[in-house]
């Protein structure tokens, strides 16, 4: 076993949070949203979770030059002070100086121009909207972020981060500072400077999957001003969160930054459920010439947390039983068993050389480690037989993940400006080679009751579940049987963005992508599989006004066999026997929109119509014993996006979105799913972010966002006949139709004052109203639902020096 498996990511992370604390008129282009978030959490004000020691598994080539004057015009960005107050210390690279909420251009050297000019969606969403959000993962990000709906985990794939994008499943498409990061686990926000969500297919940036588009988490870098700036929250969920972030300037050419977290949560609205996180980031960069710098960046997590998996279904309403009068607070875990450890470390050295003004070479070279670890309960079908209703039951049975994820990545790439004919050209060309090694065991010894025998799962009463039940044969063990997959990828691409006159930008760009997968299960037969894949894109940008852009762009992408690494079964998108001849999946979309900058360029309107499609889609045919797998489907999803982000005046700003998709199956081998809509989705979905400065010190602000109802299934929704459920020894007539999530308003409120220059005030509520909402459900006929938290307050105290 590898030294890796012991050691602990509560240790590294501890010391990296030691280390933390102790040390107009309208006019031209440019686009999207930026700054900083606060600490807050997705948490609760039921009964205060347990606390509980923590339990470890048992171990087992340039043409004609271009002068520098004529480069292409580069978007104004922040570019923080090099004295002054620590506000503007902090300002995001990224955003526009005087409208923070709009970022002007991604931090992806793959994306050369200004949003603005991009012919692509991207929702660019800074650290001061995580702020307001009270954003401090990644999951309650997708919640409030139109366009991505959460998935659910299980024994078949992993729990963690598992986001919808455009309605295709992005579990494996995650980066961080550009480089994939396919272990499929929970993610913080405290170091994030940026969260980037690109939209559509995405072959050619992010290389594999990327069907409705990718994630990327950008990390905070060093600046040129000293500051020290220092959170500490505290809420009605028994929040307790301190987090610190600290830029010094060594000398003239060192500058390091530190991020640290400290976090003990519950979670707002249910019972025993608990969010603990732990954390440090550090990043070091080296400048000793204008032409040359050296960067190092590690971050390092981890996360102790009581698995939530919900509440049952209702088969009787097709709703949620908490839509039947269940308290949205029962658990149905086992609290003396189950458990949930999540480490993540990334360990990243950046060179960049800057040959002269048009030509510049990058080298990025990341080592990732990522263990997802858990015990968990899902509850299954309620037993309503019983004549007396207080006497209903419901069984629970456990799942169980000890997965390891080893990453060895390098991209080089170079980048050269230069004129040819009427066009200045940027041109983006680069290698990738990146190794993936993943180990996939289970757990043991999961048995809680013995009446006489020995079960793992557990019934308990419906409306008041016993949660404390004494493990029968102690501590869960790890099989020590894994499956284990090796991925070796190897990428060459080229992306050339023409621009004539800033008012005509052409973008194409090519990728091939080379994918050689290998599954070795303890014991069977080893299975491999090779693909070369070949993606493009290109799009056109008009100026039909300087500060108006009107654009088309189309782009492919491709999912290989195999693909979703966390993947138990072919169902699940892992490599079997049963897959192993099928055709990658091929994805294409068109996407049509325009973009307008207002009030001094400070406000970024944004509207489009696309669509994507899938073809070669796998498929499950037949039930039971009968069923098997195919690569028969094909769906698409068209819709309209618009957006809006930043500033209506200096004092107001806004951040939000609408999106409205319709699915349909165009193709099934299942003649009964064509034409049905998507399941797993929420099809429309709202967010208005928008806070006013009432006065210099004084800011008040609110958030509202919908998401509308998701209906269940595995591809297509699944539709049911009408039948009866034996309720009290009766048979009650049971409605045809889909199973549903219904839709949902969520309604938070946030208030912040300036004491002085040094401290910050602000409260927060969110879920104002203490609405039961939904995340997720799992895709069975009788599947169980995530409940997403209920109400929380939060108060914050900011210190910068």
């Amino acid at each position: 076993m590898s030294g890796l498996d012991t050691f602990s990511g509560r240790r590294v992370a501890g010391i990296g949070l030691a280390a933390a604390v102790c040390v107009a008129p309208v006019e031209p282009a440019f686009a999207q949203q930026t700054q900083l978030p606060t600490v807050n959490v997705e948490a609760p004000a039921a009964p205060k979770a347990k606390r509980r020691p923590q339990r470890s598994a048992q171990p087992q080539a340039r043409t004609t030059p271009r002068p520098a004057a004529s480069a292409t015009a580069q978007p104004a960005v922040a570019t923080p002070a090099t004295t002054g107050d620590s506000a503007a210390a902090n300002a995001s690279p990224y955003a526009n100086p005087g409208a923070p909420y709009k970022v002007e251009r991604s931090a992806s050297p793959r994306l050369t121009e200004a949003l603005v000019n991009t012919p692509r969606t991207v929702t660019a969403i800074p650290k001061e909207v995580l702020e307001d959000k009270g954003a401090t993962s990644v999951r309650e990000l997708v919640r409030t972020t139109p366009g991505l709906t959460l998935g659910t985990g299980e024994g078949g794939n992993a729990f963690g981060d598992r986001v919808f994008i455009r309605g295709f499943d992005a579990r494996n498409d995650m980066y961080i500072n550009g480089v994939r990061e396919s272990g499929v686990s929970t993610r913080e926000t405290f170091m994030t400077e940026q969260v980037e969500v690109i939209k559509g297919p995405a072959g050619t940036i992010g290389g594999r999957g990327t069907a409705g588009g990718a994630i990327n988490i950008v990390t905070k870098q060093p600046g040129p001003t000293n500051f020290a700036i220092f959170n500490t929250t505290i809420g009605t969920d028994l929040t307790k969160r301190q987090s610190a972030d600290l830029n010094y300037n060594v000398n003239k050419d060192l500058s390091i930054r530190i991020n640290g977290l400290f976090q003990q949560a519950d979670v707002a609205g249910r019972n025993h459920v608990f969010d603990n996180r732990y954390g440090g980031s550090f990043a070091a960069a080296w400048k000793p010439t204008e032409a040359f710098k050296a960067t190092l960046d590690y971050y390092g997590v981890y996360m102790d947390q009581m698995p939530d998996w919900g509440v049952p279904f209702d088969v009787r309403i097709r709703r949620p039983i908490t839509e039947s009068g269940l308290n949205r607070s029962n658990f149905y875990g086992v609290t003396s068993r189950d458990f949930q450890h999540n480490y993540q470390h990334m360990l990243t050295h950046g060179l960049e050389w800057k040959v002269d003004p048009n030509f510049s070479i990058t080298n990025k070279f990341r080592f990732g480690y990522t263990v997802t670890d858990y015990v968990a309960s899902k509850p299954g079908t309620p037993n309503l037989t019983n004549a007396n209703p207080q006497l209903w039951t419901v069984a629970a049975t456990p799942a169980s993940r000890y997965q390891v994820n080893r990453t060895l990545a390098n991209q080089t790439e170079a980048t050269a400006k230069f004129d040819l004919g009427p066009f200045k050209h940027t041109v983006v060309t680069g290698l990738e080679a990146q190794r993936e090694d993943i180990s996939q065991d289970g757990y043991s010894g999961l048995e809680v009751e013995c009446n006489p025998t020995c079960t793992t799962g557990i019934t308990t009463n419906l409306w008041n579940p016993t949660t404390n039940l004494i493990t029968a044969v102690g501590m869960p063990t790890r099989n020590g049987r894994p499956v284990k997959t090796k991925v070796n990828s190897l990428s060459a691409f080229v992306l050339d963005t023409m621009n004539w006159n800033d008012r005509l930008y052409l973008t194409l760009g090519g990728r091939a992508d080379g994918y050689d997968i290998t599954r070795t299960p303890f014991t069977g037969v080893q299975l491999s599989r090779s693909d070369l894949m070949f993606n493009w894109n290109a799009g056109v940008t008009y100026k039909v006004l300087p500060n108006a852009s009107v654009y088309v762009a189309y782009a492919t992408s491709t999912n290989p066999v195999g693909s979703e690494l966390d993947g138990n079964g072919e169902d699940y998108g892992s490599l079997t026997a049963a897959n192993l001849v099928f055709r990658p999946e091929r994805n294409t979309s068109l996407e049509a929109g325009t973009k307008w900058e207002l009030f001094d360029k400070k406000l970024l309107l944004t509207g489009a119509a696309f669509q994507t499609t899938k073809e070669n889609a796998r498929e499950t045919i037949g039930t039971g014993p009968a069923a098997v797998l195919q690569d028969t489907a094909a769906y698409r999803i068209r819709g309209l996006e618009f957006g809006a982000t930043g500033n209506i005046t200096d004092r107001w700003s806004v951040f939000g979105g609408i999106v409205l998709m319709e699915s349909k199956v165009t193709d099934s081998a299942n003649i009964a799913n064509r034409g049905r809509p998507l399941a797993n989705i929420a099809h429309q979905s709202i967010n208005l972010l928008t806070k006013y400065k009432l006065t210099d010190k004084f800011t008040l602000g609110g958030q509202a966002t919908w998401k509308g109802e998701i209906l269940g299934g595995t591809l297509a929704a699944t539709y049911y006949a009408a039948g009866t459920t034996n309720v009290g020894g009766v048979a009650v007539p049971t409605p045809a139709g889909y199973n549903k999530l219904p839709a949902g308003w969520r309604f938070d409120v946030m208030a912040e004052y300036e004491i002085d220059k040094t401290f910050t005030l602000k409260a927060q509520v969110l879920n104002v109203f203490d609405k039961v909402l939904y995340d997720a459900f799992y895709r069975s006929n009788t599947p169980y639902v995530y409940v997403s938290p209920g109400r929380a307050g939060y108060l914050s105290l900011q210190a910068k020096f």
